[in-house]
């Protein structure tokens, strides 16, 4: 029997393909080691740092959004259920001016004027009833100035006809207005000394669709014959003409009194 052997060669003499395989697994034959140099470590600590500080602005953010939304709420709730609930205690006034009349009146002096004012804060619309004036010259009437609908209907007691026109927010204070202005006065029986000014309308056409006017108007002038107006000025009264066949209405809702004088066509 003859035994072969086979020699192993010395480390000296592998083959340079064993070297370059233990080039790449480490160099100095730790196998499967990585050296990175210190610049080329992950920032991983920096990115989450990021990350809760963008999530903390977000709950801020949202946190502040809700509180506000609270306030507008509560302010609402405020509002609508202990100051509007207490209006109808102080929304009716029997209210009367001191005016002075120097064309029609010269030798009278201060003349007095009276009303009932009903003040629709929540609806946006005002009722006035003026009762006959002690002086003459002047129809009882009731009129309603419609902010909705943005009309104004006289209701004229002595002819019980009805007259409608556009709301002239110049003369006619808004409800909140009228309604604060007369709380500001009620300690006293009349307004501050005021003047009058005349605005000067005409009858135009019949209407015959009531329910185009609203539902406070057509309260008002249901069952009446009802006549559009058409303006032809509102000025500070200094002279008084005479005009046949004409109506005038004495009233306020400002801090000065108001004659409406409504004519017929001739």
């Amino acid at each position: 029997m003859v035994k072969i052997g086979v020699q192993q060669p010395p480390a000296a003499l592998k083959p340079d393909k064993d070297k370059e395989k233990e080039k790449a697994a480490g160099g100095d034959g730790v196998a499967g080691a990585v050296l990175l140099s210190p610049g080329a470590e992950e920032p991983v600590p920096a990115a989450q740092g990021r990350r809760s500080s963008l999530s903390g602005v977000c709950y801020l953010t949202m946190g502040l959004l809700v509180l506000l939304l609270g306030l507008v709420f509560a302010s609402m709730y405020v509002y609508r259920y202990f100051f509007i609930t207490q209006l109808p205690r102080e929304s009716v006034f029997h209210c009367g001016v001191l005016y002075e009349d120097s064309l029609y009146s010269p030798f009278k002096g201060q003349l007095e004027l009276h009303e009932d004012v009903k003040i629709y804060i929540e609806d946006n619309y005002e009722q006035i009833n003026v009762p006959v004036p002690q002086f003459g010259g002047s129809d009882p009437a009731d009129i309603i100035h419609d902010f909705q609908r943005g009309l104004t209907a006289y209701h004229d007691i002595t002819l019980d006809k009805c007259y409608v026109i556009e709301l002239n927010t110049t003369i006619v204070m808004p409800p909140r207005n009228l309604w604060e202005l007369l709380v500001n006065v009620k300690k006293g029986t009349y307004l501050p000394q005021t003047y009058i000014i005349q605005e000067e309308m005409i009858a135009t056409e019949h209407v015959s669709d009531m329910e185009q006017l609203g539902s406070f108007i057509y309260r008002l002038c249901s069952g009446k014959e009802t006549y559009r107006l058409r303006r032809r000025g509102a000025r500070r009264r200094i002279s008084r003409r005479e005009a046949a066949n004409c109506h005038r209405i004495r009233h306020f809702e400002n801090t000065f009194v108001v004659e409406t004088v409504i004519c017929q066509k001739s």
